[in-house]
């Protein structure tokens, strides 16, 4: 069955979690078919929270590796919503 797999990633400290986080993504690159990032961000703050949305790609044994390594990030709260075609 195709389906497609999203997961929502909260930064809670985008200072202190980035470098972590940012090298899991790129380990798993082949498997993310979109992401997107946001914060919040005016001339006077830039947050230290943060929000990733992430479309996986590929085999289901590469994305489970990519979700668990997420999960194992402290100050990381990873969600998953899945679509089935």
């Amino acid at each position: 069955m195709d389906k497609i797999k999203i997961l929502g990633i909260q930064v809670n400290d985008r200072i202190k979690e980035a470098g972590r986080t940012q090298y899991v993504l790129t380990q798993y690159s082949d498997n993310i078919r979109t992401r997107l990032g946001f914060h919040e961000l005016n001339d006077n703050i830039c947050s230290r929270t943060g929000l990733i949305v992430i479309e996986l790609c590929g085999e289901q044994q590469m994305q489970n590796a990519l979700e668990n390594e997420l999960r194992n990030i402290g100050g990381l709260e990873v969600k998953e919503m899945v679509f089935h075609l």
